[in-house]
């Protein structure tokens, strides 16, 4: 059983862990899961995540508990389905997503998902940035762009979006390299408020519109407002480049001005077009286990190396075997060439 200390990386570590032990049917125990965090143990998206997981791959499962910071996973066999999956809490969706993302990709047969939770919230990228960087992003890959259909969205506390997803199987992944940006073809956003007046999420648009031209790109931002059960607003912003696509998106904060969401949203993507890199501090760490599985070596050069992309590589070598190579901002990896 391989063992692996939670601590190294909050819910990250969890994420990355389940998602590759349901995935090669290899037993983990993971400890000091969320340590020093205020809240430490599962929350109710990482329960969901394990859960889930855990169904997918037939898996024997102890410590499956709110705040549980030990849990024991014993996968038995791969089988994925179709499956209506509510988080109950604001616990966001995009958490979940990449958790079983990896075993949906490698599925016999198409897998539709109904999951019900948060599309926007701290410390998880928004429903938009994985519909409009993150999935394209892995299309480069070999992964089928999966149909999203955002039916509601879900801001903290009460939660409540709801999106349906389609996910198509593929044989194998492919290698890749992304160094450069190239030429950016256009940059576009979507602000969104809800149960707030749209003209809150107008502000934001603007806002972020201008700073970004202020810096000498054009952006087209559509705003619009939505009926959610809680209220708040959220931005997100994607760079679409002649080799990748660059992302960014910020959440409103009570007592923060619209305007200042947006700016900080318009200055985080400029940040990213501005180092020159081939993928964006959000996505390089999404990435990083689909490096590992695909066939051949990869190469990527990032904006920056966060504790999370530090963590999912420390934990995909650690159930897969595989040898990450950093120097600077670049990361390669000789891939698995798993197939199924």
């Amino acid at each position: 059983m391989i063992e692996i200390d939670g601590a190294i990386g909050y819910g990250q570590v969890l994420r990355t862990a389940i998602a590759l032990s349901a995935l090669m049917l290899r037993p983990i125990r993971i400890f000091n899961i969320r340590k020093g965090r205020p809240k430490p143990g599962l929350m109710a998206q990482h329960l969901t995540g394990v859960k889930i997981a855990g169904e997918f791959c037939n898996a024997d499962i102890k410590g499956l508990q709110l705040g549980s910071t030990e849990v024991e996973f014993i996968p038995k066999s791969f089988a994925v389905s179709d499956k209506k999956i509510d988080i109950g809490t604001a616990g966001q969706i995009s958490l979940l997503l990449q958790t079983l993302t990896p075993l949906l990709i490698f599925s016999k047969k198409p897998v539709n998902l109904e999951i019900v939770g948060g599309t926007a919230g701290l410390g998880a990228p928004t429903i938009q940035y994985i519909k409009h960087v993150t999935f394209p992003l892995l299309t480069k890959l070999g992964v089928k762009m999966p149909e999203i259909e955002i039916d509601r969205e879900g801001f903290y506390p009460k939660g409540g979006g709801r999106i349906k997803i389609k996910f198509q199987p593929v044989e194998k992944l492919n290698a890749i390299e992304i160094m450069e940006q190239g030429e950016i073809k256009s940059i576009k956003g979507l602000s969104i408020c809800g149960k707030l007046p749209e003209k809150i999420a107008e502000r934001q648009a603007d806002a972020a519109r201008k700073k970004l031209l202020d810096h000498g790109f054009e952006a087209d931002i559509e705003h619009f407002s939505v009926n959610t059960l809680s209220p708040g607003t959220s931005i997100t912003l994607w760079a679409e480049c002649q080799n990748t696509i660059l992302g960014a998106d910020k959440i409103g904060k009570r007592g923060m001005p619209a305007e200042k969401i947006g700016q900080m949203a318009a200055m985080e993507l400029i940040k990213s077009i501005q180092s020159g890199a081939g993928l964006d501090k959000f996505m390089a760490d999404q990435i990083i286990p689909f490096l590992a599985l695909a066939d051949g070596r990869s190469k990527i050069k990032v904006e920056e190396i966060t504790k999370h992309c530090r963590t999912n590589m420390v934990v995909t070598e650690q159930i897969l075997g595989v040898k990450f190579d950093v120097k600077d901002k670049i990361i390669s990896v000789n891939g698995l060439s798993i197939r199924f």
